[in-house]
Parts: C-alpha cells; sequence; structure tokens
C-alpha cells in the first residue's frame, strides 16, 4: 500500500511542534546560580539539657503541645475562623493561581475560529463585469497564538520566579497559623490569669471593707482616731480601684480571645484545666542548633522571594536576546458553508517572528539594574529575618530559664505567706492577734498568689511562644 504524501499542513505541525520540542531540550537560564547567604548566625544556642532531639521540635504537633481539651478546641475553632488567616489563604491560592497562569506559557495556546467574509463589487467598478460580483469566504481555523520559543529560559524563569512566591505565599499563610495559635494560648492563659486575680482582688477588697468597718466601731469607742480611719478609707479605696481595673482587663482580654476565634466562645466545649494544672513539655538537647531556623516560615519565605529575585535576574538578562515567537493557523476555507472540509478546502499559515532589542534608550539595562538591586533587597531581608528569628529564639530561651527560677521563688514565696497566715489564725484563735493583723496576713497571701500565677502565665506564655519561634510543626 502506497503511503500518503504529507500534506503542507503537516509539514507545519511537524516543524512547529519541532521547534518546541527543540527548544523545550536547549532552553538555557540566564539566572545567576542560586546559593544560600550566609547570615553569620552562631551554629548554636547553648541551654539546660532536656528529653527531645532537637531534630524533632519542628515535628511536634501542636495537639501533642496544649493538653488542654477546651483550649485544643478554641484552637481548631480559630484555624477555621478566624478572619487573618483566612485572608492569607485567599492571598495564597490568589498567587498559587498566577502561577498557574504564568506555567501556561511554556506551553502552546490554541484558539478555534469560525468566521464569514462577505465583499461586493458594483458593476463597472474596478472589473469588466457588466453585473455586481458578490464574494463570499468561509473560514474554520485551528489557530496558535504567539508562542514564545524559549531558547533562553525567559519564561521557564518567570514561572520559576511565580512557583517561588506562591510556596512564599503559602509559607506566610503557615506564618499566620503557627502565630494565630500562640496567640490563643496566650489569650487564653491570660484570661485565666485575670480571672484568678479578679477574685482575690474581690476577696481583698471584701477584706478592706471589714477593715475599715471595723476601725468606724473602733472610733466611735475612741479605740481609732480619724488618721485611722482615713488610712483604712485610703486601703479600701486602693483595694477597689484594684478590683476595677482587674475586672476591666478580664473582659478586654475576653474580648480580645473572641476576635482571635473569630466569633463568640462556644458553650459546649470541655471544661478548661486551672491555669496551675497546665504542662507544656517542649525540650530539647544541651546544644540546640540554629539550623532549625531555616525550617522556620518566615525564614523559609523570605528565601523563597530571594529565590523569585533570583530568578527575576534571568528574565531581564533574556531580554537583550533574541526571541522568537510562532504564530499560524490550520484549518479549512471554502465559498460556501457546505464546502468546508471538503478536499482541497485546506489552508494554513505560518509566521515566525524573531525580535530583537535594537534601540530602547537604556530601557533593558534599567530592567536588568532593577532586577539586581531586588535581589540585593531580598538577599538583606532573608539574612535580616534570620537575625531577627536568631535573636527571638536567644530572648525566649533566656525568659524561659528565668521565669522558671522565678516561678520556684514565687512558690516559696506564698508557700513562706500561707504558713505565716495559718501561724496569725492561731495567734488570732488565742488572742495574741486582732482582726487587722489577720485581714493583712490573707490579703499578703492573694497578693504573693497574684504574682505567683501572672509569673506561671508568663511561663507557659513563654513556652508557647517559643514553639512559634522554632518553626512549630505542620498546622
Amino acid at each position: 500500500m502506497q503511503s500518503k504524501e504529507p500534506t503542507m499542513t503537516d509539514r507545519i505541525r511537524f516543524s512547529v511542534l519541532t521547534l518546541v520540542a527543540a527548544a523545550a531540550l536547549s532552553a538555557c537560564s540566564l539566572a545567576p546560580t542560586y546559593k544560600r547567604p550566609d547570615a553569620g548566625l552562631e551554629k548554636s544556642w547553648t541551654v539546660a539539657a532536656g528529653a527531645s532531639d532537637t531534630s524533632q521540635l519542628q515535628d511536634i504537633p501542636w495537639e501533642t503541645l496544649y493538653t488542654d481539651e477546651h483550649l485544643r478546641g478554641l484552637i481548631r475553632i480559630a484555624l477555621e475562623r478566624n478572619h487573618d488567616l483566612r485572608i492569607a489563604i485567599g492571598r495564597m491560592e490568589e498567587v498559587r493561581a498566577m502561577w498557574g497562569v504564568q506555567q501556561a506559557d511554556q506551553l502552546p495556546s490554541a484558539t478555534m475560529s469560525l468566521g464569514r467574509t462577505g465583499s461586493l463589487t458594483p458593476a463597472g467598478v474596478g472589473n469588466v463585469s457588466p453585473t455586481p460580483i458578490r464574494i463570499n469566504r468561509y473560514d474554520a481555523n485551528v489557530n496558535l497564538v504567539s508562542f514564545e520559543v524559549d531558547f533562553w529560559g525567559r519564561v521557564a524563569d518567570l514561572t520559576q520566579a511565580a512557583k517561588s512566591n506562591y510556596q512564599a505565599s503559602a509559607e506566610d499563610q503557615r506564618v499566620v497559623r503557627l502565630g494565630l495559635i500562640s496567640d490563643v494560648a496566650n489569650g487564653y492563659y491570660l484570661v485565666q490569669d485575670l480571672d484568678l486575680r479578679s477574685q482575690w482582688t474581690r476577696q481583698i477588697a471584701q477584706g478592706r471593707q471589714q477593715l475599715f468597718d471595723l476601725t468606724l466601731r473602733k472610733q466611735e469607742l475612741g479605740a481609732a482616731s480619724d488618721v485611722d480611719v482615713a488610712a483604712a478609707q485610703t486601703a479600701l479605696s486602693a483595694a477597689q480601684s484594684d478590683q476595677l481595673t482587674t475586672d476591666r482587663a478580664l473582659q478586654q482580654a475576653r474580648h480580645a480571645l473572641t476576635l482571635l476565634v473569630g466569633g463568640r466562645l462556644p458553650a459546649d466545649l470541655p471544661a478548661a484545666v486551672a491555669l496551675d494544672a497546665q504542662k507544656l513539655s517542649l525540650t530539647w538537647g544541651a546544644n540546640l542548633s540554629s539550623d532549625v531556623l531555616l525550617r522556620r516560615p518566615d525564614v523559609r519565605a523570605a528565601e523563597l522571594r530571594l529565590m523569585a529575585a533570583n530568578a527575576n535576574i534571568g528574565v531581564a538578562r533574556a531580554a537583550f536576546l533574541p526571541r522568537l515567537q510562532l504564530t499560524g493557523a490550520s484549518g479549512s476555507a471554502s465559498t460556501s458553508m457546505n464546502g468546508l472540509f471538503d478536499p482541497g478546502s485546506r489552508s494554513w499559515s505560518f509566521l515566525p517572528t524573531l525580535q530583537m532589542p535594537l534601540f530602547d534608550w537604556g530601557r533593558t539595562t534599567g530592567n536588568l539594574d532593577i532586577a539586581e538591586a531586588r535581589k540585593v533587597q531580598s538577599v538583606a531581608a532573608y539574612e535580616k529575618a534570620l537575625q531577627q528569628a536568631f535573636r527571638e529564639v536567644a530572648d525566649l530561651l533566656v525568659a524561659r530559664d528565668t521565669l522558671q527560677q522565678q516561678l520556684a521563688s514565687q512558690t516559696s514565696w506564698v508557700q513562706s505567706q500561707q504558713q505565716r497566715l495559718r501561724v496569725m489564725e492561731v495567734r488570732y484563735e488565742q488572742g495574741a492577734a486582732n482582726q487587722f493583723d489577720l485581714l493583712d496576713a490573707q490579703r499578703d497571701v492573694m497578693a504573693a498568689q497574684q504574682s505567683r500565677v501572672q509569673v506561671l502565665r508568663q511561663l507557659l506564655g513563654t513556652t508557647a511562644q517559643l514553639y512559634k519561634a522554632l518553626g512549630g510543626g505542620e498546622v
């Protein structure tokens, strides 16, 4: 059987596909070879030894860190409803779509067109025919839309830059997630702290009221002076002011937590664990490597934007070289609709265009300078992000260590004040101490408890922040 002779359309199609394949195989990027900058950080932090392997720190899920089911419920709701997180997710989806659009430029785009062209030439105008000439043309084509053969990697570099920007936006979204988890935990601990302090300040105010009433009765009996009454009144006013201040702070903390969660706090959550019973286990080896910072989402986002800036230099360099664009069409043409696709009705066009910069008065050079300047900025931004991350972790490690020592000291203070109160209660029952002494001892116990619970809340919050600062687990 004799093989069929290839048509001109087949030859054009083969030529286009050959050029595309050749471009894909031979394309070279003009972007500089990427090398991660050295931010000049210390290799590790020296801290108290713990139980966990350093490499596993960022593999700990947040559900493992936080064991309070009430807090877990709040975090889950916040991850679903928080407004800032929804904005970050929307921004990530937008940049991902932009990457998809840029990816499409690496492949030929085709369109289909159907058209009719008609013309009428009157008799005796431009021809010798005694009758008007009417011409109709019908076309059906598949069009190749201005495809760039990527010899210099310009389109590939644009795609790489778009991909890096998308990955950076995904890391930005993870920054918001980790920050939200930490903020909800800190907000929750603050509400618990202020709730306890509100109870204690109310008890102190009640005790000051009793002391003031007792002083008034003693004044009536001549056993207290005006100075004693004024002192009792001053102490009562100060206690009442502290109570109002604490109550206001408690309400504001609840409002802030509601905003973080993204709406009203549900009433069906498990019972909250008391602040004293909260346990956050986050430990590591004696030398915590600073390499863990490279996995922090904000540091990764900064590096990905640096990689995008690096790819954009390749785009700017390619602008100095010729660009080959292919435009063509293949289809059918006929003078009647019925004649479309009949044998002999095939039509084609092919238009390769080679563009070469000639005079642009420094525009191309300026664009390259812009790309290189943006890379310099991105390098500085990456180094700054890494150095800020190192400082943040270092500060939190110091804070955690000192707060643990401070908590032990505060606990001893509370215990000593409680022992003093027990002695005072015995003396009061024996008549060796008066009600003034007893109320003062009770106030001192509650003041010590307030100081201790503040330190405990700061320690819990610092541990939550340290988990975030080290990059956290997958969220």
